[in-house]
């Protein structure tokens, strides 16, 4: 990790005789992806510079099985989930915080129904609880000062699980001029990834769901594009290639325009 950030296990703390006071899923994307783990970092650069006590589970840590249940899999599924509640029980978590709204979704809400009760919260929901505490502040003369900036709501944050607000209130801290896509909130345009379409080729239609989503964020003439979800960060960057908009139009996740603002 980068800036001497030493990012705990629970198994680590555990050998002190400690344990966490939030657990950070990191998610499959935020692991592998290289685009997503920067992200990640970020997500630990905020938990460090505000000194909450977390950890990750790190080897421990499984695919929640999202992508197995959307696309039909429910044994897999269960059997995916079923491993991971055992290690969450086994080590007593609470909380737990993810910077992706399809492991946010799956841990809130179809854990419970297999025994695993745990208040979970998403990445943006965090950041916004700590600008209000008055943890994080963007620093004078940010870098997003008067700069055009759209954001666009994840699916499985928005219309799953309502969280529109939180996003939206962090960029508003920025003094940046924000603009709104046509399709937003409850209306809001799928990137083209979710329910496991991110893990297989499109079906035949006339156009891609990223490249009709792009040409949304062209029409707000926004120099960056905020998102909050690792599988929409790879479609709408996808997407900016494809349009040949990369001078244009820049993809950040809210984590890390939250860094980038507040210079941590």
């Amino acid at each position: 990790m980068e800036n001497n950030i030493h990012v705990p296990t629970v198994a680590e703390l555990l050998a002190k005789g400690e344990s966490p006071d939030l657990l950070f899923w990191v998610g499959c994307a935020g692991s592998f992806d290289e685009r997503a783990q920067r992200i990640t970092k970020d997500i630990c650069k905020i938990l460090q510079h505000v000194g909450i006590k977390y950890a990750i589970l790190g080897t421990e840590e499984s695919c929640t099985g999202d992508p197995a249940k959307r696309a039909g899999n429910e044994f897999l599924f269960q059997m995916q989930a079923m491993m991971n509640i055992d290690i969450l029980n086994g080590y007593e978590i609470k909380k737990i915080v993810t910077a992706c709204p399809h492991c946010f979704n799956t841990l809130k809400n179809e854990y419970p129904s297999l025994g695993g009760h745990y208040e979970v919260i998403h990445h943006t929901e965090l950041i916004q609880s700590l600008i209000d505490e008055g943890k994080l502040k963007p620093a004078d003369g940010n870098t997003f000062k008067g700069k055009r900036i759209t954001y666009h709501d994840p699916c499985y944050l928005g219309r799953a699980n309502d969280v529109y607000e939180a996003p939206r209130k962090i960029l508003e801290t920025l003094d940046a001029d924000l603009v709104e896509l046509k399709r937003c909130r409850s209306n809001g345009l799928c990137c083209g990834a979710g329910g496991a379409q991110m893990f297989k080729e499109p079906e035949p239609g006339k156009k891609d769901v990223n490249i009709e989503r792009i040409e949304d964020v062209i029409e707000t003439k926004a120099s960056l594009v905020a998102s909050a979800c690792p599988f929409c960060m790879t479609m709408l960057q996808d997407g900016v290639k494809i349009k040949e908009q990369e001078a244009n139009i820049e993809v950040l996740d809210i984590a890390e325009i939250t860094v980038k603002a507040n210079k941590l």
